[in-house]
């Protein structure tokens, strides 16, 4: 079978995805690659041996940024053979989209084009921000289309013994997990660390932070209080997971983010190969209600908002 086809849309400040996400399919210039304006992508690949590199079965072929500049270095670093005028000149040409920016809120307007055309979509972190562009992806999810959102959180190898079981801890009564950056965009990273080994459920949202430091108090149907922190300059504690319970408590931090990016991805080309997606739609969307919950208590000064409030419909 012949590589799937794929395109790679979008860069916006403080994201280097179409660097790092297309090296793992079609690996990279080192020379290149070492101009990365993200020192932490050219540093994470270079441990990487060579033969567990690259994502099989798939290529990135075409890519598109918002900056013209910005697509001719990172087709250079990372072997890309195609660079577009346009987003919407990779229709016809390629078997699926990433939209790689993580601004929520630009979401539907990005991936439109490519909806209405029946291509496939992985869109990064946060899938929206908002209540109107979650009923949006709602319909079309429900007419059929094949999109696909997550954090590589989901994919964190250091928690997984934890998704598999947390049986030993007793009952949970307390779970914390940290993040930096903002609420709107990072706070999604925190969240589904947390999500795979809680399951759905969660019932309120309580943020008594501010804009840059954002303390959201969550609770949740079968495992008590949950705190989610996402704070602008907090750098030396990201991914910080916490799990407390009536008979034991564990403290995990996350390491290793290429192998949390190339699960990730994976499991976006194994939807694409055979239409089984990895976990429900309905998973996105209790995790984008609690993003939403987040910032809404957050402007409402501190209000406990219900999740059932954000009713997406």
């Amino acid at each position: 079978m012949q590589p799937l086809r794929i395109a790679v849309l979008g860069m916006v400040e403080g994201n280097g995805h179409p660097y790092s996400w297309s090296a793992m399919f079609n690996n990279y210039d080192k020379q290149t690659m070492a101009e990365c304006p993200y020192p932490a992508i050219p540093n994470y690949l270079a441990k990487e041996p060579a033969e567990k590199l690259q994502i099989q079965g798939a290529s990135v072929t075409h890519i598109w940024t918002d900056d013209p500049r910005d697509a001719a270095h990172v087709a250079k670093a990372s072997l890309i053979p195609h660079v577009v005028s346009r987003p919407e000149d990779v229709i016809g040409h390629v078997d699926a989209v990433m939209i790689t920016t993580d601004k929520g809120h630009e979401h539907v307007e990005r991936c439109r084009p490519f909806v209405e055309a029946g291509l496939p979509l992985f869109v990064d972190k946060p899938l929206v921000d908002n209540e109107s562009d979650l009923a949006q992806f709602r319909r079309w999810v429900r007419d059929g289309a094949p999109i696909m959102s997550s954090s590589c959180m989901r994919y964190c190898k250091e928690y997984m013994p934890y998704r598999t079981s947390i049986h030993s801890l007793g009952e949970l009564r307390y779970t914390s997990i940290t993040t930096c950056k903002s609420w709107e965009r990072y706070g999604i990273h925190a969240l589904e660390s947390i999500y795979p080994i809680l399951g759905p459920g969660f019932i309120s949202a309580q943020n008594v932070g501010t804009q840059d430091r954002n303390i959201v108090h969550f609770k949740h149907r079968l495992h008590g209080d949950v705190m989610v922190l996402a704070m602008d300059d907090m750098y030396g504690s990201h991914g910080i997971l916490q799990l407390c319970g009536t008979q034991a408590n564990v403290t995990v931090t996350a390491q290793d983010t290429f192998y949390s990016f190339k699960s990730q991805l994976e499991a976006f080309i194994h939807f694409l190969k055979t239409g089984e997606r990895p976990f429900p739609f309905s998973e996105t969307e209790e995790l984008m209600r609690m993003i939403i919950a987040g910032i809404r208590s957050r402007d409402e000064g501190g209000r406990v908002v219900r999740l059932e409030e954000i009713t997406a419909n």
